[in-house]
């Protein structure tokens, strides 16, 4: 009898344990998934305060209808607050702007995640890319 309770302890041991390795693999990658998002949501935030810009006359402080700075403007820059998230980094890569687009580049502040969310904004479109 004492050899069939062991077995069922090492058993047991065993099952808990890959359900703790399991449960810690699912924890990570909701993780990763939901700074995806929040990212995302946040640059697409960016790119409708520069489709704003855009919009606005120059008197007004926009763009009058350019994201650069061609029409007097001052041309769209990454607000001061927003550069730098708890999620992501888009100071460190300054917006690409051109006269009709802009492109938002957001890096993850946790260094292991390899990979980055482009936004490009155009007078009508605004798209997102997790590259």
């Amino acid at each position: 009898m004492g050899q069939q309770q062991l077995l069922l302890i090492v058993l047991g041991v065993i099952i808990v344990g890959i359900a703790i390795v399991v449960g810690i693999n699912l924890f990570n990658s909701n993780a990763e998934s939901s700074t995806k998002d929040s990212i995302t949501s946040e640059a697409m935030n960016l790119g409708a305060m520069a489709q704003q810009y855009y919009q606005k006359p120059v008197a007004m402080g926009g763009g009058g209808n350019v994201f650069s700075a061609k029409n007097g403007g001052t041309g769209w820059t990454i607000p001061t607050a927003m550069q730098t998230s708890t999620d992501a980094d888009f100071e460190g890569t300054a917006p690409v702007v051109t006269d009709t687009s802009v492109v938002i580049t957001g890096t993850p502040l946790n260094k292991s995640y390899t990979w980055k969310v482009v936004t490009t904004v155009t007078p009508t479109n605004i798209s997102t890319v997790v590259k």
